[in-house]
């Protein structure tokens, strides 16, 4: 079974850690394993500790501290070993750190079959891009903004509105609006962890057997369930998933193809990034696909998706 992964970038102060112990403290049910750097620091209170079991992973002080400088690959590994094994991987990168190194080794096809890159969130500290607009020039600042799939930005409580206009403003050039969140408005259960069980428990046994879709208002966001019998056409579906996903925020699901019917695939966008990979969680019966889109509030339109979604069904398919 593989444990998703989540790298978390971002300048020196920017906020990284506190995301992190933001994560440990409201794991959502998941057993979660954090790997930071040489400035990283994970502090971990009494009530979390006593939540370590279900929760977190703990070496030390309820996390696994390590430098990336050193063996990330054998650092996961010995994760992985672990037992229970953890649920879900956080790594924390040095905020000196342009990400694409540690982004490239983890799609290493051996790797990623192992510990899958889920997303790439990097932090932006709104005071320090208040104070200094110049970073938007900053090329390392730039290269931790690129590598994202998502980007929150932080301590918007120490810039008034105007200042945090302008910093949006600035972010925009860089990354699209429906990619960018401040702080504490991006749900963790959805967003930054997939997990290849988790889309089946948004699902209701009732919408799977209809192969329907439904809509669940999440915070600011919309969240779009859909199924089907039959085993989708590759091409159709990607050209679906192409027309859809610049609305999107997150897509994730399990999906098979008419031209492997029996090979089970799974299947996540996040940000700009898609993949598709063969997968042990095998097909339910009667269900060939089941998939699960977040979008912005608003930027779903739900008649739409299903529609496009339908149109790539093989209906001849088995099933």
């Amino acid at each position: 079974m593989s444990v998703p992964v989540v790298l978390v970038a971002g300048f020196l102060g920017a906020g990284k850690t506190t995301l992190v112990n933001g994560l440990l403290r409201e794991p959502g049910g998941r057993r979660i394993a954090a790997l930071v750097n040489d400035f990283g620091a994970i502090d971990v209170d009494a009530d979390l500790l006593g939540l370590a079991t279900d929760g977190v992973v703990s070496l030390r002080n309820g996390c696994i501290c390590c430098s990336l400088q050193g063996d990330l690959m054998r650092s996961l590994a010995t994760l992985l070993r672990r037992n229970p094994a953890p649920d879900a991987i956080v790594i924390e990168t040095s905020g000196a750190a342009d990400p694409a190194e540690i982004v490239r080794a983890l799609l290493d096809p051996a790797v990623f079959a192992a510990t899958p890159l889920d997303t790439v969130v990097t932090v932006v500290d709104a005071r320090h891009l208040a104070d200094r607009p110049s970073l938007l020039d900053d090329s390392l600042w730039r290269a931790q903004v690129a590598a994202a799939d998502l980007c929150v930005v932080a301590k918007t409580d120490l810039v008034e509105e105007t200042d945090l206009a302008g910093v949006r403003a600035g972010l925009a050039r860089h990354k699209p609006a429906r990619l960018t969140f401040a702080a504490g408005t991006v749900p963790a259960a959805n967003l930054l962890f997939s997990g290849e069980d988790r889309p089946s428990r948004r699902e209701s046994a009732s919408a799977e057997a209809r192969g329907t879709a439904r809509l669940v208002a999440a915070e600011c966001f919309d969240t779009l369930s859909w199924t089907a019998r039959h085993p989708l056409a590759l091409a159709r579906f990607q050209a679906a998933i192409g027309r859809l996903a610049p609305h999107l925020v997150r897509a994730k699901g399990f999906v098979s193809f008419a031209h492997q019917p029996d090979r089970p695939m799974l299947f996540q966008l996040v940000g700009t990034r898609a993949t598709v990979v063969p997968t042990a969680v095998p097909a339910r019966d009667g269900v060939a696909a089941r998939l699960v889109l977040i979008a912005r509030s608003g930027d779903l339109d739900r008649d739409r998706a299903t529609a496009l979604l339908d149109a790539a069904v093989e209906p001849g398919g088995p099933g």
